[in-house]
């Protein structure tokens, strides 16, 4: 779901507003699907099966990194028949001369990005059969448009980054036969301390999110983003409760990725 028009900073909420939103959609009748992602798995750690195990009944999206995959995270995963295998990249390694970071910037050679892509899949395909879908996850959420033609050369279907995205626009995916299906809501304060982000922050922007979604009659799923490696106690405490509202309120349910790309 990229098509969301652009919205001011959010304001801070709190559970009760996220609950008044989620009114608001069971008066209109509608569900509001949410779906979880997270990266930067590589080996299992205590820290993922914690994230896991929070998850509970919740299907999550794990993004794999396929050059640095362990014959050992397929076996743990083994324990979490909810959990999907997503293309994070090949090494999540930054290829940029200048700039914010990016694996896949516009100067890399397209026979690079390509051999990079099939090898990929091939690995993740060898590690966690049916569970590796087609969606690709680049690094640091950038990718060069210039690239998206190989995707589906590859065999991907879709392109998750954040939204709102810049660029790529999502007709030009469309077009290419890809589609975007993008995290919202980033838990983490990355231009902090890599902790929380805070829960009237989070809150904040999931009920400007939803609230958008519903005035444009949006029926997209709407992305949650985690990172295990540094995931802490309040951000445990937030996904806990975040689960327990979604099951308990009728307007609101968790979407698998294998359903959002059927």
């Amino acid at each position: 779901m990229t098509d969301l028009p652009q919205m001011a900073a959010a304001h801070n909420a709190e559970w009760p507003d996220l609950v008044d939103e989620l009114d608001r959609w069971e008066e209109t009748g509608r569900v509001a699907r949410l779906w979880w992602r997270d990266d930067d798995a590589a080996a299992p750690s205590p820290a993922l099966d914690r994230l896991l195990a929070v998850a509970g009944g919740a299907p999550v999206a794990v993004a794999v990194i396929p050059a640095d995959a362990r014959d050992e995270l397929a076996v743990a995963l083994r324990w979490f028949p909810l959990a999907t295998v997503l293309h994070h990249g090949w090494c999540h390694a930054n290829h940029t001369s200048a700039g914010k970071k990016s694996e896949y910037p516009a100067e890399r050679h397209p026979v690079d990005v390509a051999d990079e892509f099939d090898e990929g899949c091939k690995r993740l395909r060898a590690l966690f059969g049916s569970r590796a879908l087609p969606v690709f996850v680049p690094p640091w959420n950038r990718f060069s448009e210039r690239f998206v033609p190989l995707l589906r050369e590859a065999g991907f279907v879709a392109i998750s980054q954040m939204a709102p995205r810049k660029t790529p626009p999502p007709g030009s995916l469309a077009d290419r036969g890809i589609a975007a299906i993008d995290a919202h809501l980033d838990i983490v304060a990355w231009h902090e301390d890599r902790s929380f982000l805070g829960e009237a922050v989070a809150l904040g922007r999931l009920v400007a999110v939803l609230r958008a979604s519903r005035n444009a009659g949006n029926g997209g799923a709407i992305g949650i983003l985690t990172h295990h490696l540094v995931m802490d106690d309040a951000s445990e405490d937030f996904l806990a409760h975040l689960g327990e509202l979604v099951e308990a309120h009728p307007a609101a349910r968790w979407a698998d990725m294998r359903e959002l790309i059927a």
